[in-house]
């Protein structure tokens, strides 16, 4: 999978409106400044189509499945409908469920609990933990963090080798670093493991954002993402995919809309007949606005043009990468190199700075929102700087583990919404930070970085 050169060449589009555009922030210097949201991979401000979208069905919100009055036939027909504009999105196949989630970890939690029985799971090391923890109940293979997309496959591959060929097994893989930002060889991955008759789950929940996800194109078995970082609002998320695994396994939660139909048994214990459907992992009153929401956030990013989207947000990685590259302290965080194609999510560390310390700097004295610590992503992130010294310097993260360094990086991460303006003081407050130094004193309380009073 890579940027197409076409979009690369497309004119720059404007960023698409988005919520909290004109919120101001107090800065600990003194004076206010338009807040610059460069943490899009943690969670995306809602797009104001969506919240428009969502503010015009809220006088007509009604309960889901459950009744025959107009606002709920509505709200039913409403949530069903959001169904089918996920599946379009994703470019499901016929047979495919789209079953609403509460966010990719749920997703993936939901298909490890569908896992048939002995199925062996095989998972890089370099995963966020939303898909690299949910496997506990079955026969899980990590795999060491790959330098290429080639070795990737390759080390994918050896492993699928040696497996017992009979059983079932699941390959799961980012299709984008929540990390790094690196795009990960999808349709590749998929190939290697349906020659040696495993399935193949993608987490999508950096690349949906960013880039078009089609199943069939990529050839993938199911894709989970997540509402909150699809400029979507509210806990939601998808897992769309192949229904025969999630029909077999006993619902995800027990509870009313699961069930077609509940009786009492003779002995005075129930018998439950599940929906095939959906339902079967849907449990209780859906979050239909949530749902609505992602299907609002799916239509928008269809209707701008993945191609003017694609091409704009490149213009930003450019902008920061280039930027970041004439300050030699900065070092970007990179497993496949310079020239991997790559969304808007960058990592790097700056020599002499501990990563939380900076990170509060930009907030407090710029008024820029960036993330820094580990990403959820322990592993991957203690594999790129491992072999760093790190400086704790006056203000630091929390105490490492006995034994072990403390590691934690700087991630800033932007989007469809992102001004140009908010790239372009990132760039220029990172380096007067490292020329000059922070204006404020900072300390640690409760183990993060804050200015001192």
């Amino acid at each position: 999978m890579s940027v197409s050169t076409a979009a690369a060449d497309q004119t720059v589009c404007a960023p698409l409106p988005v919520l909290g555009r004109d919120v101001t922030v107090p800065l600990v210097t003194g004076g206010e400044v338009a807040y610059a949201a460069l943490d899009y991979a943690a969670s995306a401000p809602a797009l104001q189509r969506v919240w428009d979208d969502v503010a015009a069905y809220a006088p007509y919100y009604g309960s889901v499945h459950r009744g025959a009055g107009y606002l709920s036939q509505l709200s039913t027909d409403l949530f069903e409908n959001a169904r089918k504009a996920v599946a379009a999105f994703l470019g499901c196949r016929q047979d495919d469920q789209v079953v609403f989630t509460r966010s990719t970890t749920d997703s993936l939690n939901l298909l490890a609990r569908a896992l048939p029985a002995d199925c062996q799971v095989f998972v890089f090391e370099t995963e966020h933990h939303a898909s690299l923890l949910p496997w506990q109940d079955a026969r899980v293979s990590f795999l060491d963090a790959p330098r290429t997309p080639r070795q990737a496959v390759e080390t994918l591959e050896r492993a699928l080798a040696e497996r017992d060929p009979h059983g079932p097994a699941l390959v799961c893989v980012t299709g984008a670093s929540n990390v790094t930002g690196e795009l990960w060889p999808v349709r590749e991955l998929a190939a290697a493991a349906h020659a040696h008759g495993a399935r193949i789950v993608l987490d999508a929940a950096q690349l949906a954002p960013h880039h078009p996800v089609d199943i069939r194109d990529l050839d993938v078995d199911w894709v989970a993402f997540s509402g909150h970082k699809l400029y979507a609002p509210f806990g939601s998320g998808v897992l769309a995919g192949r229904a025969d695994w999630l029909r077999a396994a006993e619902p995800y939660l027990a509870g009313g809309g699961a069930s077609r139909k509940v009786t009492r048994r003779t002995d005075g214990g129930v018998d439950v007949e599940w929906h095939d459907s959906a339902a079967r992992h849907e449990a209780g009153s859906p979050n239909v606005i949530g749902a609505y929401s992602i299907a609002s956030a799916c239509k928008a990013l269809t209707e701008a043009g993945w191609d003017t989207l694609v091409a704009r947000e490149q213009h930003l990685v450019r902008t920061v990468r280039e930027g970041l590259a004439e300050v030699p302290e900065v070092r970007i965080l990179s497993l496949f190199g310079d020239d991997a194609p790559r969304v808007g999510v960058i990592s790097f560390v700056v020599e002499g700075w501990n990563s939380s310390h900076f990170a509060a700097a930009l907030s407090a004295e710029y008024g820029i929102g960036v993330r820094d610590g580990l990403f959820c992503a322990h592993p991957l992130v203690r594999t790129l700087l491992g072999s760093d010294p790190q400086n704790q310097g006056e203000c630091g993260a929390p105490e490492a583990a006995p034994g072990e360094k403390s590691l934690n990086a700087i991630r800033v991460s932007f989007g469809a919404g992102t001004p140009d303006e908010h790239v372009a003081r990132f760039v220029t407050a990172v380096k007067e930070l490292v020329r000059d130094g922070a204006k404020w004193r900072y300390r640690t309380e409760d183990g993060r970085c804050v200015p001192a009073v």
